[in-house]
């Protein structure tokens, strides 16, 4: 299967970053946080983090997502992964 690029993924009040170039996501400590800063992203090529105002959860989310779109893994659905995990006991 042919591997698609990656997309670009939101951090937040306009900006973008490519799903593959992001490497590290630190969360702001409560003290610093403030006016929309919420995560530190760190991408490839560049020297300075990209402050984000979305967390890293939802950031890791998108990047997941985007890089499993890009290899061309078929998404699996919630309600599958839940019957999945309930026969196992």
């Amino acid at each position: 299967m042919a591997k698609r690029e990656a997309r670009m993924i939101s951090l937040g009040y306009g900006k973008f970053v490519k799903a593959d170039r992001v490497y590290a996501l630190v969360p702001i400590e409560s003290g610093e946080r403030g006016d929309g800063r919420r995560t530190y992203v760190h991408v490839d090529g560049l020297s300075d983090p990209i402050v984000a105002s979305r967390s890293e959860r939802a950031i890791l989310a998108d990047v997941e997502a985007a890089l499993t779109e890009a290899a061309g893994v078929p998404r699996r659905s919630r309600r599958s992964a839940t019957r999945e995990q309930e026969n196992l006991f």
